[in-house]
C-alpha cells in the first residue's frame, strides 16, 4: 500500500502546468460523463483537476512501481483513461483500466453509505450483526440485484426467487443477509446474526443479539438510570439531544413497550436474567444487561 501525499505534496503548479496539464483538452475533458452531470449544477474548479490528479496518480505509479492497470467503479472510466492516455504521452508505453459496475440502490445512490457511516467488511468497524440487518433490510427493489452480483447462488435460484412478492420478499432478504455475511465473517458469525435478528422478532433466545453491559457506575444511587442515557450508551442515538428527538417521536421501546416520556427511568432489577431488548424505529435495536 503506498500513499499519493509522497508525489502529489510536493507539486509545484507551474511544473505541473507545463508537465502535466499540456496533455489535457478541456474540450474532451468536458465531454467526460463524470463532468457533464456536475456541469448543471456548477463545477468548481477543485473537481476540474481530479481528472488530472487522478491521471498523474496512475502516471507515478507506473514509473516508481510498474503498475500497468487500474482498476475501479465504473464510475471512475473518465479519469483512468486520463491516466493511460497520459502514460503514453510522457512515456510512449501501455496502460491499462478496468471498471465493474457500481452497486447502486433502486433510487441510484451508492450501496453501503448510510446516515450512520459506511458499511465496512471490516468487523471491529461493522459488526457481523449490523452487516446481516443492512442486508436484512435492503429495499425489495434491490434485493434480487444483490443476489445476482455478490452472491455464488445458483442464477437459475435467483430467477426463481425473482418471482416472489409480498412475504416472500422478507425470506430472500434473509437469504441474501446470511449468503453475504457467511462470504464476509464465516458462517458461525453468519447463524448468529440471524439467530439474533429473529430473536429480536420471535421472542426467542436473544443470546446472539448485540449487546452492550452496564456497569454499576451507571446506575445513580436509587439504582436506575434514565433512558437518553441507555440510548447513547447503547450506541443506538449519537448524543443526548437525538435521543430526547426519538422519544418525543415515538421511536424507542423497551422489550416492545413504546415509551414516550423522555424522563423515564430503568431500574437495576430489570436487567436481570436476560437483560432488556432497547429499541430505536424499526431497524435498530441492543440487547442491555449488567456486568
Amino acid at each position: 500500500m503506498v500513499n499519493n501525499a509522497d508525489w502529489l505534496m510536493n507539486l509545484n503548479y507551474v511544473e505541473l502546468l507545463r508537465e502535466v496539464g499540456a496533455h489535457f483538452s478541456v474540450n474532451r475533458m468536458l465531454t467526460a460523463e463524470c463532468y457533464k452531470q456536475r456541469m448543471e449544477r456548477g463545477l468548481s474548479f477543485l473537481e476540474f483537476n481530479y481528472m488530472i490528479m487522478q491521471s498523474y496518480d496512475f502516471y507515478m505509479l507506473y514509473q516508481k512501481y510498474g503498475c500497468n492497470m487500474q482498476f475501479g467503479g465504473d464510475d471512475q472510466w473518465s479519469n483512468m483513461l486520463g491516466g493511460t492516455e497520459l502514460i503514453r504521452r510522457k512515456l510512449g508505453k501501455d496502460a491499462y483500466a478496468m471498471t465493474i459496475t457500481l452497486l447502486l440502490n433502486s433510487e441510484g445512490k451508492k450501496m453501503g453509505k448510510t446516515q450512520s457511516g459506511a458499511v465496512w467488511l471490516d468487523p471491529n468497524k461493522t459488526s457481523p450483526f449490523d452487516f446481516y440487518q443492512y442486508w436484512r433490510n435492503v429495499d425489495d427493489a434491490d434485493v434480487i440485484k444483490c443476489m445476482r452480483l455478490l452472491t455464488f447462488l445458483p442464477l437459475e435460484e435467483i430467477d426463481e426467487m425473482a418471482k416472489w412478492e409480498g412475504s416472500e420478499l422478507n425470506k430472500a432478504k434473509e437469504i441474501l443477509a446470511y449468503q453475504l455475511t457467511e462470504l464476509v465473517h464465516g458462517e458461525e458469525e453468519a447463524k448468529k446474526a440471524q439467530e439474533g435478528a429473529r430473536a429480536l422478532f420471535s421472542g426467542a433466545d436473544t443470546s446472539h443479539m448485540p449487546t452492550t453491559e452496564l456497569a454499576e457506575e451507571d446506575f445513580d444511587e436509587e439504582g436506575k438510570i434514565d433512558l437518553i442515557t441507555l440510548l447513547v450508551k447503547a450506541e443506538l442515538v449519537p448524543s443526548r439531544s437525538e435521543g430526547r428527538r426519538a422519544i418525543q417521536q415515538g421511536g424507542v421501546s423497551i422489550d416492545g413497550e413504546k415509551i414516550t416520556d423522555i424522563y423515564h427511568t430503568v431500574e437495576k432489577d430489570a436487567f436481570a436474567g436476560e437483560g432488556i431488548v432497547l429499541k430505536r424505529g424499526k431497524k435498530k435495536f441492543k440487547k442491555i444487561c449488567v456486568k
